[in-house]
């Protein structure tokens, strides 16, 4: 009897930890959402026909309300989200060469700096190699395409693998982001801005969902900068979140960066160490 319960456990332990993380993420991901969406379903179903029979309200009260709604979405969204370009001058501030190319600006710098040729567009790329452990570890890409200082495009690639260690079969996971960027605030040292895009997560899971996020970049003295960055998105009605936070080293018109990194991909988190160096085009 005690042998085969020693057995018995000895197979649930076995196969709980054969059940890795990232093939949680991925069954997750695929299924999670079925049962929000069913519920959702009947619950529309079943209220649909009492709003149907429910009065429309006061037309012309309705109308203020959506004036007033309306004008202050767009003030908000216009002043708090683009800025005042009358009165906001670091918003034509100019996207430098690369940072630290005079030795003290960093993305942007003033617009009345005296410069030969003032920088149009620009290419910044960057890989890091992230790790959590000897079983879990994988690469992080990133590229920001700057056709000047107004927005930029930014696509980052995470691809994950986790070793499973009772039979040596390894397993990865995919993940896709493409944003588009704007920095509200453009000063010489310092820029903050959202962005607005899709996240994508490959292999087995072939699903996609809208993203959004923030991210913020302070350059101090001895060319070195400090960088956060979290980007929101779910699939499947689940969460799949990043968050960054990395210090950099320039060098003329390259860096290496040392951070570190949090992702929520469904239920599993996963903590991983980045070290990286990236180039300025």
């Amino acid at each position: 009897m005690k042998k085969t319960a020693l057995i018995f456990f000895s197979l649930i332990f076995i196969a709980s930890f054969g059940q890795n993380k990232l093939n949680k993420s991925k069954g997750e991901l695929n299924s999670g959402g079925a049962n929000r969406n069913q519920s959702s379903a009947s619950y529309s179903s079943s209220t649909g026909s009492s709003k149907s029979k429910s009065s429309g309200g006061d037309n012309i009260l309705g109308g203020v309300i959506a004036d007033i709604f309306i004008y202050t979405t767009y003030g908000v969204f216009k002043y708090g989200f683009i800025g005042d370009y009358k009165n906001e001058d670091h918003l034509y501030s100019d996207l430098t060469k690369y940072p630290y190319y005079n030795g003290k600006s960093g993305n942007f710098e003033n617009s009345d700096t005296l410069l030969i040729s003032k920088n149009k567009a620009r290419l910044d790329i960057e890989n890091s190699f992230v790790y959590n452990s000897s079983s879990l570890f994988g690469n992080h890409l990133k590229a920001k395409i700057r056709p000047f200082q107004y927005f930029y495009l930014q696509t980052d690639f995470h691809q994950l693998f986790e070793i499973n260690k009772i039979d040596t079969t390894a397993n990865r996971l995919s993940l896709f982001q493409f944003n588009l960027n704007y920095d509200r605030i453009r000063l010489e040292k310092f820029n903050f801005g959202w962005n607005l895009g899709a996240t994508y997560v490959g292999n087995e899971v072939k699903k996609a969902g809208f993203a959004y996020g923030l991210n913020a970049e302070y350059f101090m003295g001895n060319r070195i900068s400090f960088m956060a960055a979290a980007k929101w998105s779910r699939i499947n009605s689940l969460p799949v979140n990043t968050y960054e936070l990395q210090g950099k080293f320039h060098r003329k018109n390259y860096f290496f960066s040392l951070g570190l990194e949090h992702l929520k991909i469904a239920t599993p988190s996963y903590n991983l160490v980045a070290l990286g160096a990236g180039i300025y085009f």
